[in-house]
């Protein structure tokens, strides 16, 4: 089933390198704007592996939703992994209780609340495992999630560059329209056939080296895929994880 896809930012530096990197794939709506104004099945909002949502995004989400939407996604997490942290490159997808969005899918880009990940390929494993999560929504129950909101990740407190935020994304975007997986696992090795290999708990880059940023460099092709860039990133919401 075809899913919408909306990238949405108040950066305007990151929705400019969305719009660089995202330019062969007008399939993908580009906004500059709050997640909040957004009508779609689900929203995604990064976060850490406690499921804490104490800044950023998070937060506004929260406040939006009610502090019930934190309760929930830490007991998704207990429940679906047996843990009180969920690892980078898993996601959870609970209901809101409305109509709009039907879900929050949680996705940790850091282990802690204000690390920085501007070494890692976390960008690119907390993407591709809240696309996941769409997939699985989708094959629990068809149909349920039409369309999802993404934030540029780690675009503030992980001091991501947004040009390498905006090419890791297009990586897991890639992934999400050509693959669908049985588990984050079987994602997260298709992911590192395309990246390298990655750490088990944060996604350190092991190899290949991350781009410098500001540059073109070509990511390996997806299966099935074109060749990628790699690009930078500033700020968005205050905490903004």
């Amino acid at each position: 089933m075809l899913v919408r896809v909306t990238l949405v930012d108040i950066n305007q530096k990151m929705v400019e390198a969305w719009k660089a990197t995202f330019e062969e794939n007008p399939e993908v709506e580009i906004v500059r704007g709050s997640m909040l104004e957004q009508p779609v099945s689900a929203w995604v909002s990064p976060t850490n592996s406690r499921g804490s949502m104490d800044g950023g995004l998070d937060a506004v989400i929260k406040k939006h939703l009610g502090a019930k939407i934190e309760t929930s996604l830490q007991q998704q997490i207990v429940r679906q992994h047996g843990a009180l942290a969920l690892p980078v490159g898993h996601a959870v997808c609970v209901p809101t209780g409305q109509m709009q969005p039907r879900y929050l899918i949680s996705t940790p880009t850091m282990v802690g609340s204000s690390e920085d990940i501007s070494d890692t390929l976390n960008v690119a494993l907390a993407c591709a495992a809240a696309f996941q999560a769409v997939h699985m929504q989708n094959s629990a129950e068809p149909g349920s999630i039409r369309s999802v909101a993404l934030p540029g990740l780690g675009a503030n407190t992980g001091k991501v560059p947004v040009e390498i935020c905006a090419d890791l994304m297009w990586t897991a975007y890639q992934l999400f329209r050509e693959r669908e997986f049985d588990d984050f696992g079987a994602m997260r090795a298709t992911l590192e056939e395309t990246l390298g290999e990655l750490n088990p708990m944060s996604g350190t880059v092991k190899s290949p080296a991350k781009p410098t940023a500001g540059k073109k460099a070509a990511h390996p092709k997806l299966p099935g895929g074109t060749d990628q860039p790699a690009k930078s990133n500033d700020e968005d919401f205050d905490d903004f994880e």
